[in-house]
């Protein structure tokens, strides 16, 4: 193989001026491996934007990844298996590929779409797409694996279904979003589908660094460095619980809740409360602290949910003019909303945010007991004000804590999916153990998907485009 061939990051991925596009065949593989030593030592000195890949030993855990800086021996044979089925699917090999990691938040859960900064790291795992132009105006998309189907459209027939979503439509939402600057309009893209998401996947995806998680912050995109404490590993366990969050009204929901609560919240102050539509754009108004804003939270709304009808005697205006300015297409139907408890879960996380990023910059000799208080804390407001996480996830969090975890919590959307849990390095073995023994193993479908369901992993790098040379 080390002959073969080689592949680098382009410094500029096609645009949709290049010649034959935007007509595309594509196919995606998931990327979900890791391994430790042995195979790692065989390795070409591949590079990306002049850089050496760095050498590493049999005894080294972590896997290395295609875009850090070069790829591996194994990395490589991905490209050609991958080269090969496309050839076999198309009858020409790609053009290029492009990949994309898989991303965990570290805290910060549901307050982008408010305005708020949040902590993620993009992972080693990632998606690896093969693509082409053809000469066709059809967009030919396919799946590696067999569960989704193949999908192929003309490029002037491209439909999203909202009520319907399909694996293929995120191809879609970029498609018609490509004209734009990438990192921001992606998560413009993905409102297509009709999740009213607030931007953070698209961020760490362009904006990762190896090494390092980031502080993202929006209005404008910015991205900041945190460099996590040595002495421990992030563990990501699946629930096995299936959420598809564009399928559900649940997210969208909590969109319009932060919405209300900023405008009920933004009239008792005697604001303009109709050009108000985010919880952080109202303490920018008012120019107050986190801790000031979890305070008013306290004094104007109450716990009690609000009716369709409070809400609009509070606002002054009719329930179609809820309907037609402040709820979105699929919340038209909600008849309560609980302001209080999804206002004040965003400040206090708001707030968690930045005492993270404090500790991680200041490293007390505490640093990995004080950031675990932390994501426990986050996980016990997602439950409980916020509500977006299920019965597996917190007998998972609960399983994470008690195998040595120093702090865990849901991850993502909620309501299924995964957790994240912060692992002293020399309790990692054990941990892993004990996972997968009380959680995954005692129940006969959780053990039939262990093997791609629990894995520790560090800060990787943002997504990148190959061509082979």
């Amino acid at each position: 193989m080390g002959g073969t061939g080689s592949f680098w990051s382009c410094s500029e991925p096609l645009s949709a001026g290049s010649p034959g596009y935007p007509q595309l065949s594509i196919w995606c593989c998931w990327w979900w491996w890791w391994w430790g030593g042995g195979e790692e030592e065989e390795r070409g000195c591949w590079r990306r934007n002049g850089d050496p890949l760095p050498r590493v030993g049999p005894g080294d855990r972590q896997r290395q990844v295609a875009g850090a800086c070069g790829l591996t021996l194994v990395l490589q044979r991905w490209f050609m298996k991958l080269k090969e089925t496309f050839i076999s699917k198309y009858g020409a090999p790609p053009a290029f590929y492009a990949r994309a990691p898989g991303r965990v938040n570290l805290i910060g859960e549901h307050i982008d779409y408010c305005g708020y900064a949040v902590l993620p790291m993009a992972l080693e795992q990632d998606i690896l797409a093969a693509v082409t132009p053809t000469q066709t105006k059809l967009i030919q998309l396919a799946n590696t694996d067999p569960v989704y189907l193949d999908y192929n459209v003309h490029i002037s027939e491209v439909h999203i279904d909202t009520a319907k979503p399909q694996w293929h439509y995120y191809f879609l939402c970029g498609f018609k979003g490509i004209q734009v600057e990438l990192a921001e309009i992606c998560a413009k893209c993905e409102r297509y589908i009709g999740t009213e998401g607030g931007g953070m996947d698209q961020s760490i995806s362009f904006l990762a660094e190896r090494g390092t998680a980031k502080l993202i912050e929006f209005n404008p995109l910015r991205a900041t460095n945190v460099k996590l404490p040595r002495g421990a590993v992030f563990v990501i366990a699946n629930s096995c619980r299936e959420m598809n969050k564009a399928a559900t009204a649940h997210y969208n929901i909590r969109v319009v809740e932060c919405r209300l609560a900023t405008k009920v919240l933004a009239k008792a102050k005697g604001l303009d409360w109709q050009k108000l539509l985010k919880l952080g754009e109202l303490q920018t108004e008012l120019g107050v602290s986190l801790d000031t804003m979890i305070s008013t939270v306290e004094q104007i709304l109450h716990p009690e949910p609000y009716s369709r009808e409070e809400v609009c005697q509070h606002l002054g205006i009719s329930q179609e003019e809820l309907c037609s300015s402040i709820l979105s297409q699929n919340t038209q139907d909600v008849t309560s909303f609980k302001l209080y408890q999804r206002a004040k879960h965003v400040y206090s996380e708001a707030r968690r945010v930045l005492q993270f990023k404090t500790v991680c910059d200041e490293t007390p000799a505490n640093a990995l007991q004080l950031l675990g208080e932390l994501m426990n804390q986050s996980h016990v407001s997602c439950r409980d004000m916020y509500e977006c996480s299920c019965p597996e996830l917190d007998q998972l969090v609960d399983i994470c804590m008690q195998s040595g975890a120093v702090g865990s919590r849901l991850t993502g959307a909620g309501w299924g999916g995964c957790t994240v849990s912060m692992v002293p390095t020399n309790k990692l073995d054990s941990f892993l153990t004990k996972v997968q023994e009380v959680y995954y193993k005692a129940d006969v479908q959780r053990a039939a998907l262990q093997t791609h369901s629990l894995f520790a992993t560090q800060p990787g790098g943002g997504a990148a485009v190959y061509q082979e040379a």
